[in-house]
């Protein structure tokens, strides 16, 4: 079955509609595209008919805007969807009766895995849509704007593996299936998600589909340690909390909310990441489970540092208030 219609049948499949590629149609403009030139290259005369132009009017004004709308709705469904699902696993007591009152869901653990196998499938799902698309459009065009467009995408946050919401779901499996074992049926759907360890470098791995597979370092690029306290900044690089505050110039007393705006992503140098930071308490729970001794040696040493900081943060205050 080719992927265009198994992915029309997967969408048309869902209880609720949610946002998708309009895969049909952005192949329909890539043949128009590809028509139209040929027929201009005949009146005119031309025999290379494989070239688009720099700016081609079709693509231009049809192709890319519409799979730029496209794309930002499918990751603004997953990433609403995804938060909502984490904030009720994560939430207890009278705030999780709360959160259960507004949206009545219920929250059994076979029901939040298959919510979130669900989600999970349509993140990768609509990661390979996106990817096929753009691959056709650089064959037909003897280009490489297709993927001159996937790292524009990126750089506007609107890729879906970037997200940082899909590797918190990919936490939450993996704890979901060390707390209930005996979920043995929805558990087997999702044995792709894995935490792994190489030389002693933990990373999450999730393979649902042969031709995607995501692979998350979780080695801090800063401490060159096991991430502590994670925190993903908005261009999805992850990072430990008190790293991630280092790197922005403020006091854990401050957060990261209180960066500059031109404050840059160590790794990447995008500006404006960190006030929109998540923190990432699946993947927290997950490596403090693993790696226990670790976190615990972590634990005292930044219990230390945050003494330290919260100290001469209302020191300086006071300070100030006197006038010294």
């Amino acid at each position: 079955m080719k992927f265009c219609k198994k992915y029309q049948e997967y969408m048309q499949g869902q209880e609720k509609k949610i946002p998708g590629l309009g895969l049909k149609q952005l192949k329909k403009t890539l043949k128009k595209c590809r028509r139209d030139l040929q027929s201009e290259n005949e009146i005119n005369g031309v025999h290379d008919n494989q070239t688009c132009p720099d700016h081609c009017p079709v693509c231009d004004a049809t192709f890319f805007p519409s799979i730029l709308k496209e794309m930002s709705a499918v990751v603004g469904c997953f990433n609403e969807r995804a938060q909502k699902l984490l904030e009720l696993h994560l939430a207890s007591g009278f705030r999780r009766y709360l959160i259960w009152f507004k949206g009545k869901k219920q929250t059994n653990h076979g029901i939040l895995i298959q919510e979130g196998k669900d989600l999970l499938t349509y993140a990768l799902i609509n990661a390979v849509a996106i990817r096929k698309i753009l691959k056709k459009y650089d064959k037909i065009h003897y280009s490489k704007q297709g993927q001159a467009f996937k790292s524009q995408a990126q750089s506007m946050h609107i890729e879906i593996l970037q997200s940082p919401w899909l590797c918190e779901l990919m936490a939450f499996h993996i704890n979901l299936r060390k707390n209930k074992v005996e979920i043995s049926k929805a558990l087997a759907m999702f044995e792709g998600c894995n935490l792994t360890f190489n030389d002693g470098k933990p990373s999450l791995n999730c393979e649902l589909f042969d031709s995607v597979k995501v692979d998350i370092d979780l080695t801090c690029s800063i401490c060159l340690d096991t991430i502590f306290d994670a925190v993903s900044l908005t261009c999805g690089h992850i990072f430990c909390y008190l790293c991630a505050c280092s790197a922005a110039a403020v006091t854990i007393v401050d957060g990261l909310k209180s960066a500059e705006p031109k404050a840059k992503c160590p790794l990447c140098r995008e500006a404006e990441v960190y006030e929109g930071a998540v923190h990432l308490d699946e993947l927290n729970i997950l490596l403090s489970r693993s790696c226990s001794e670790y976190w615990e040696e972590r634990l005292q040493s930044e219990r230390v540092e945050r003494i330290r900081q919260t100290k001469e943060h209302w020191e300086n205050h006071c300070r100030a208030f006197l006038g010294v």
